[in-house]
Formats: C-alpha cells, sequence, structure tokens
C-alpha cells in the first residue's frame, strides 16, 4: 500500500524514483486516476504525477452527472450512448456514497426541442441502449403532473414532460476516491509535480521523465516502460513537448455552472430543459442549493484558469428566467460559480456543443500514448481500452503478459458498503454512529456520504484530537477533515481542501469564509510552508473565491 499523505511527499518521490516502473501516467484527473487503478489491478508496477492537484482540471467542474449522454441520441452517436449508459450503473454499483441516482424531469413545451412523441420515443431508444434497470425507466408526464412535480416550471405552453433517472456525483470526490484506491494497491502518486521534459533511449523512445516539484522547485527523474499522456486539456501540450503534436488535435470547450441558495431559487425536482437557443441545460437541488448549467463555447485562455465572464453568467439567468420565470432571477442571487473545460477531439465544421464526447488513443513514433476526449461516465472504460494497449506493448517487446481488467466490480475507496443495496444501511448505522460522539444529524450524514467506508478515520480523528482543535481555534468536525484531507488524501494547498476534498467553495462558500483563516494557519504550520508559499496560497483562494461571483470581462 502506497502513501497518500502530504507530510510524505519526500517519501512517494523516493518510492516513485527507485521502483522499476512498468507504467507512469501523466495527469491525475479522472481518466489518470482510472488508468492507474486499472493498471494496479493487472499487476503493472504504477505511478502518477500531477502539475496540479488531482481533479484541478475538468474532473471537478464538471455538470457533476454521471449520465448517459441523452443528448447524443440526437446526434445518432448510439454506441456511445450504449457504452456510457451501462458504464453509469459500474460507477453507482462501486461507489454508492458518491453517486446517487436522480429522477430527471424533461418538460416539452409548444415549439420547443422536444415533444411528447420524439420524447417518448427517445427516452424509449435510451432505456434500451443503457441497459437501464426496470424501477429506473422512463416515464410520461401530462402537464399537470409536471407541474405538480415542479411548480416553477413554465406554465405557457407546456404539453408534458419525460421523467428518466441520471446519476449524480461529486466528481472531485468521485476522482480522489479512485485515486485512493489505487494507491491502496500500491500505486504511487503525487501532486503539483509537473513534467518538464521526456527522456529517451538510443532509440528515441521514451523511458522516463523529469518533474519539477511545485512546491519547492526540487527536480525528480522517473523511469518507465510505458507513459501515458492522460492530462486532459493539456494532452496536446503534453505531446508538444514531446514533439508529436500533429494530425488530430483538441478543441476545448468552456462550460459554467451557477449556484443558487435553495431559499431563492426553491427547485424541488432536477430539470434537463431547453433554452430559446435550441440547447439543453441542467437545473439540479444539491445540499440545499440549485445549481444551473452549462455553456458550451470555443475556449482560448488560460487553460489552468478558466473563468466566468459576463456574457456566461447572463446567458444561464436568461435561461432560467425563461424556463422558471416567477423566479426573475438576477445577477445579485449569485452565490457561486464554476468554469470548466471539456477537452474535445476538434471536428471541422461543427459547434462546440455538436462535437463528439468520444475518446481516442493517440501513439506517437517516441512511444508515448495519449488519451483524448471522452466523458466522466466513461471513465473507467476509457482507463480499460488505455491499459489494453500498454499491455498488448509489453507483451509484444517483452513478452510480460497481464490479465484482463479488474475494475467492473471493484469498490473504490470508500466504496465498501455493501453496493446500492446495502448503502441505506450501511448510512443509517454510520450516521447514528457520528450522532453517538455528539455531531449533529445532517451534519453526520453529509459526512458519511463524503467519506463512504472511510467514515470510521474521520470520526476517530474528529473524537481523538478534539483538543487539539481547540487549541488550533479550529471546529472539530472541519479538523476532522482537514487532518485527515492532510493525512490521506494528499492535500497540500488550501484551494485542495475547499474545493477538490469538501466541494465547499461551489455549494458552501460561506462555509470557506468562515473558517479560511484557521484552517490555512494551520496547514501552514503543519507544512512548513515559507512565507512567500503562505500568502501566493492564501491569495490564490482569495481569487477564486472572488471569482465565483465576480464575472471577468
Amino acid at each position: 500500500m502506497g502513501s497518500f499523505s502530504s507530510l510524505e511527499r519526500s517519501t512517494i518521490y523516493e518510492q516513485i524514483e527507485k521502483e522499476e516502473l512498468d507504467l507512469l501516467v501523466i495527469g491525475g484527473g479522472i481518466t489518470g486516476s482510472g488508468i492507474a487503478l486499472d493498471a494496479l489491478t493487472r499487476g503493472l508496477k504504477t505511478a502518477v504525477i500531477e502539475m496540479q492537484d488531482f481533479a484541478a482540471g475538468t474532473s471537478s467542474r464538471s455538470t457533476k452527472l454521471v449520465h448517459g449522454g441523452l443528448r447524443y441520441l440526437k446526434q445518432f452517436e448510439v454506441k456511445m450512448v450504449a457504452d456510457v449508459g451501462k458504464e453509469r450503473a459500474i460507477v453507482y454499483e462501486n461507489g454508492p456514497h458518491v453517486t446517487t441516482p436522480e429522477w430527471m424531469l424533461l418538460p416539452f413545451h409548444e415549439g420547443g426541442t422536444f415533444g411528447p412523441f420524439t420524447t417518448n420515443i427517445g427516452l424509449r431508444a435510451y432505456d434500451f441502449l443503457a441497459g437501464v434497470k426496470r424501477n429506473e425507466r422512463r416515464k410520461m408526464l401530462s402537464a399537470e403532473e409536471a407541474l405538480r412535480m415542479e411548480p416553477l416550471l413554465k406554465k405557457e405552453g407546456l404539453k408534458g414532460a419525460g421523467y428518466y433517472v441520471e446519476y449524480k456525483t461529486d466528481d472531485a470526490r468521485l476522482t480522489i476516491e479512485v485515486m485512493k484506491k489505487a494507491v491502496e494497491k500500491g500505486c504511487h502518486a503525487i501532486n503539483y509535480a509537473k513534467v518538464d521534459s521526456f527522456i529517451y533511449d538510443e532509440n528515441r523512445k521514451i523511458i522516463g521523465v523529469e518533474v519539477e516539484d511545485q512546491t519547492n522547485g526540487t527536480i525528480h527523474v522517473i523511469h518507465a516502460k510505458k507513459v501515458i499522456n492522460a492530462c486532459g486539456p493539456w494532452v496536446d501540450d503534453v505531446r508538444e513537448l514531446d514533439g508529436s503534436r500533429q494530425g488530430k488535435h483538441l478543441h476545448l470547450t468552456k462550460g459554467v455552472h451557477l449556484v443558487f441558495a435553495q431559499a431563492r431559487f426553491p427547485l424541488q425536482q432536477a430539470i434537463y430543459f431547453d433554452t430559446p437557443d435550441g440547447r439543453m441545460v441542467f437545473a439540479i437541488p444539491r445540499d440545499g442549493k440549485t445549481y444551473v448549467g452549462t455553456t458550451d463555447t470555443t475556449y482560448q485562455g488560460d487553460v489552468s484558469h478558466p473563468t466566468m465572464t459576463l456574457e456566461d453568467r447572463d446567458y444561464i439567468i436568461e435561461s432560467i428566467n425563461y424556463m422558471f420565470p416567477s423566479l426573475n432571477i438576477t445577477a445579485d442571487d449569485l452565490e457561486s460559480s464554476w468554469a470548466g473545460l471539456r477537452p474535445l477531439i476538434a471536428e471541422d465544421g461543427k459547434k462546440p456543443g455538436e462535437i463528439s464526447r468520444k475518446d481516442e488513443i493517440f501513439i506517437s513514433e517516441s512511444g508515448l500514448i495519449s488519451m483524448a476526449g471522452g466523458k466522466l461516465t466513461g471513465y473507467r472504460k476509457m482507463a480499460e481500452q488505455a491499459v489494453d494497449t500498454v499491455v498488448e506493448q509489453l507483451k509484444g517487446e517483452i513478452g510480460i503478459l497481464y490479465g484482463d481488467s479488474e475494475t467492473k466490480n471493484l469498490p473504490i475507496s470508500g466504496g465498501d458498503v455493501g453496493g446500492s443495496k446495502g448503502y441505506p444501511a450501511f448510512l443509517e448505522k454510520k450516521v447514528n454512529e457520528g450522532i453517538m460522539l455528539g455531531i449533529e444529524k445532517e451534519e453526520a450524514e453529509k459526512l458519511v456520504q463524503k467519506y463512504g467506508s472511510n467514515i470510521d478515520y474521520v470520526f476517530e480523528l474528529y473524537e481523538t484530537r478534539k483538543e487539539e482543535a481547540v487549541q488550533e481555534s479550529i471546529d472539530p468536525v472541519v479538523f476532522a477533515q482537514l487532518c485527515y484531507g492532510l493525512e490521506h488524501e494528499l492535500v497540500y494547498k488550501p484551494t485542495d481542501f475547499f474545493i477538490r476534498r469538501t466541494g465547499a467553495l461551489f455549494f458552501d462558500i460561506d462555509w470557506v469564509k468562515k473558517h479560511k483563516e484557521s484552517v490555512v494557519s494551520y496547514m501552514r504550520k503543519k507544512l512548513n510552508w515559507k512565507a512567500d508559499q503562505y500568502l501566493e496560497y492564501l491569495q490564490d483562494l482569495d481569487v477564486l473565491l472572488n471569482e465565483a461571483v465576480v464575472p471577468s470581462e
């Protein structure tokens, strides 16, 4: 079992450098995490390096749905709908604490994108292709039934609605749990490790990389038989580093989501609705908030720092007021937001929203394997395909035989809860244990849903380190999560904790503001930051807090 503690970063580097790696994965998003886990189950000695934090890019900034891509039926991408539809159930069963079924209402209005006939046919095809469980198959509702389910819907021209199941997830925590499972199986993984250059043999085949630690500037040399580039929006940049950026390339599009207090936007039911310009948008209730998105525009700015613009904000607000006219939502109601990028494979002549989400593998002359495109939902299958490629190459080159993927029925970290059927009883039992420790019921429930079967570690930290929490002026529940993050989830910067490990900057921004100073002070002491690191990391968090509400020009 590898270490995943920020208190042992130097040890992790030592392990990566001395290990005779079969596979090095560049990129710690959901694709890279999935590849690492798949590789470990087949016996490949594997390491992962990530130049930012795990899930810091696309994998923490999606619509937070493990969904089958209903809209791709309109583009006749039947195989994609079938593949990712089936994967939804696998993702759910392997981690029901971070993925839950969500019934979605698809209203249709006079003159809208969908009508009763096309909706019925589309959802029926969706059920069939995705292998949807009998109790989750689509239903067709009258206008009156739709309004009973969601009174905020636009009544004018409403003809009815489709009703079907998607799966809601915490994308960043899903990524972290997959990565942690890989580490539990022996993977070595480190964040804030940026590839400076590739190392080649005499035949100009890649045999390793030089990496710079972004926290202290140290250089590390890592060797591996195979290297996979799973860098999402940065895939082409890494190919450029190898001198192999040619042929197909990425087309980046930006998606923005807005978050509102549920008191101001009291949505009862998740909605998938069409906008006046023919696009589709989600509105989803979550943890006392309602979030709405997404936009879909070509992006050419700073890949590591996409932001919400005035146009993005106004587009979504106009869409909200179009479908929920009684609300009269304004920019003043905005509580938070996030912007993320989709690394699509370019297709000439297509609008951003029409480009396929299919994935592809590119192999350069140097042997660099690059994985591009794809969707969050299909991460496990993508990983399987990538590792199949590695296994075939190793078999042909050095005669080593590895088995087939074993991730289909493998719970991710925190997922040992008895599957979807056993999870409700697990949740009830652990919530009661939290209450017995003195934690409020609602808070205990959130903790169990966040950490799953790892909740015992968090409860133990809460119980045994209360005095230290008081001394550090940190709420004991917050302190338990922070210590768990530092010691078991490689939290190094404040943004790691407040965005990727807790999701608080998106869904509870006031919580971030309340605990920011005490948390950052403790992290500074525990991780021995220098004065300039402290100021830089604190400023990074403040910038993101401001950008969550204030659009860029």
